[in-house]
């Protein structure tokens, strides 16, 4: 047959089905082919919160968005070009999103009577039959009776044999998108290869899929998407935990400084333990407590005792941790506390998104505890985030939050990741010895910084006691003086505000120095504010985009760059947080953006709020 072939600038696909249905492994699978073919993409992993829900239901749905291009992109998309359902549910959580024209590439056997049931479809509708879809290209496929088919004659059971439909529809969709399907083959070989059955099984799943699609005249067209203009180098697929991870790791290396890990598993946090497990060889230490408390407290004494501690949770854990950050307020070591966020309160949204936590890492503490917050912007950035964390908390001895979230944990892009010459020197300032001047050792005089020595505890000469009641100025002895205590709030809050000579000036991601708006920014938002910011000043408008990193203390020249602008916004997925920040330390008339359903902004709604301000 004769095969069209059609050239596209880019492409998103939406994977969902049951959560048992392998649509993270499926999206995951052509995410990293995509990589390897030099194409920019950002992925959307979605989850269901419940970790079994019932098998066909609307809560059982699991996603993989995952958006393609030869262009740079910064967000997954706000609609799908190509919807792939599994069963009915899929179809009916996701059907809101798919452009009209787009492509739904349907499993029948998904939507028999029981499917629509629990999908909750009135009784007798079917979409696939009704007419309902004509404004779609829907491409029917009994992917289930096929992949059963393929299969035949490997002795497995039924409900295994199923198990590899996602392989099935991933070889179809290499086929359609020009692909070779090599790097999944080597990933089966990899992960299967010593389990025979299941490795040959998945592999003739996914050959029958892209065979279907090369040998069935309905499929008459093949597209394919060019390379994207990037900068020359080495590049990987990277999310944004495995991310974080390295950039502990890294600091560890470039340090000399042993990694401890110190954690209690948490959704979307969890990864960072099992990344970090899996690099012994690096010297790391990881350490599953039996809870979160457990978990930092393990963390304290690893970095009293000369090696960076670190803990990694979510909202609700940061709340059983307070107590223990405290203690490493008053002790001032160094300790890197990562705050994965999600949906709150409470046990909120365990698998959704939300930057929930900043006024939590700003005062949810007990007394006059001040930290440095410092925030990710997307999965790569976690790397370099997390190692500024690191590196304030080892030079200026004290915890330090690196917030991300659920966006940012499981989404995905290329990384093109440095070599070790590339990352900044860091210097561990232990006191070894005392100096020509001292005749006993003072662990809390400090230097120009407010910061006290780090004394890797039974070096002779500097010996001292810890503990969380407040400590004299200088001796460190215990002190109940009340003059005493409000010098050391004072001196403790004075040591955070003096970063800020330790880190670079804000500096804006696109726009004047001045005009009618800046959007402004911090955590996952940077993508949908670049993309709506650079969309509007194409058409003229006066705007620019401005994305803190450093959330405590804030760059010392930011209040001078937000009054250079007749207006300010501020987006988040939370209710508000950041602008009651600003506006308190700025006196500013920020307005906000503001969305809390569990997925991040689209770049419509933003553009759409943007235009109306500027009106």
């Amino acid at each position: 047959m004769t095969i069209n072939r059609e050239v596209l600038q880019e492409v998103v696909i939406k994977f969902a089905g049951d959560s048992g249905d392998g649509m993270q492994l499926t999206g995951s699978q052509f995410t990293n082919n995509t990589a390897l073919l030099g194409i920019d993409l950002a992925t959307f992993p979605d989850f269901p919160a419940e970790i079994r829900a019932p098998q066909g239901t609307v809560p059982g749905v699991s996603g993989y968005q995952l958006r393609f291009s030869s262009d740079q992109v910064y967000t997954p998309g706000d609609e799908y070009d190509v919807l792939v359902a599994m069963n009915a549910a899929a179809l009916k959580v996701n059907l809101k999103s798919l452009k009209k024209g787009g492509r739904i590439i349907a499993n029948t056997d998904g939507f028999d009577a029981k499917n629509l049931r629990l999908a909750k479809y009135p009784e007798g509708v079917n979409p696939l039959e009704d007419g309902s879809l004509g404004n779609y290209n829907l491409i029917r496929m009994d992917v289930t009776k096929m992949t059963r088919e393929a299969l035949k004659d490997i002795t497995m059971g039924t409900k295994e044999k199923d198990r590899a439909k996602n392989m099935f529809v991933l070889g179809f969709l290499y086929w359609m998108y020009n692909r070779s399907p090599e790097s999944t083959l080597e990933f089966l070989r990899e992960k299967f290869g010593k389990r025979p059955e299941i490795y040959e099984s998945n592999v003739r799943a996914l050959r029958a899929g892209y065979n279907y699609g090369d040998t069935t005249e309905a499929f008459g067209t093949v597209f394919t998407v060019a390379k994207a203009r990037m900068e020359k180098g080495l590049y990987r697929s990277i999310r944004g935990n495995q991310a974080l991870a390295y950039g502990l790791i890294a600091f560890s290396q470039k340090s000399g400084l042993p990694l401890f890990l110190g954690t209690y598993p948490i959704t979307p946090a969890s990864d960072i333990l099992h990344e970090l497990s899996r690099h012994k060889a690096f010297g790391i230490r990881t350490f599953q407590a039996e809870d979160e408390i457990a978990g930092i407290s393990a963390a304290i004494g690893a970095s009293y005792g000369g090696s960076l501690g670190v803990t990694a949770t979510s909202g609700p854990g940061m709340a059983l941790k307070t107590e223990a950050m405290g203690l490493a307020v008053m002790l001032e070591i160094p300790l890197v506390i990562v705050d994965v966020q999600r949906g709150g309160p409470s046990t909120g949204l365990p698998t959704k998104t939300e930057q929930s936590d900043l006024l939590q890492a700003y005062y949810g503490r007990n007394g006059e505890c001040p930290m440095p917050v410092v925030a990710a912007c997307s999965p790569h950035d976690c790397f370099d985030a997390v190692y500024e964390a690191c590196r304030i908390s080892v030079q200026h001895m004290t915890p330090v939050i690196l917030l991300s979230d659920g966006y940012i944990a499981n989404g995905a892009e290329p990384w093109r990741f440095p070599q070790s010459s590339d990352l900044p020197e860091v210097r561990v300032p232990f006191k070894k010895e005392l100096e020509e001047n001292e005749e006993t050792f003072q662990p809390y005089l400090r230097n120009e910084n407010l910061v006290r020595p780090w004394v890797v505890p039974g070096t002779p000469g500097l010996e001292y006691r810890m503990g969380g009641l407040e400590k004299e100025d200088i001796t460190g002895n215990v002190s109940y003086d009340p003059e005493n205590h409000q010098l050391m709030v004072k001196i403790r809050e004075e040591k955070v505000e003096k970063i800020a000579g330790d880190i670079p000036e804000q500096q804006l991601d696109s726009g004047a120095d001045g005009g009618d708006l800046l959007v402004l920014g911090w955590g996952s938002t940077y993508g949908v504010i670049k993309s709506a910011v650079a969309e509007l000043q194409l058409a003229g408008y006066r705007v620019s985009h401005a994305h803190i990193r450093y959330l405590r203390p804030f760059p010392r020249n930011l209040g001078a760059l937000i009054r250079n602008f007749r207006q300010v916004l501020i987006p988040e997925i939370n209710n508000g947080q950041l602008i009651r920040i600003i506006r308190d330390k700025y006196l500013v008339d920020a307005k906000g953006f503001n969305k809390i359903m569990g997925v991040p902004i689209t770049k419509g709604e933003l553009t759409a709020v943007i235009r109306k301000m500027l009106a």
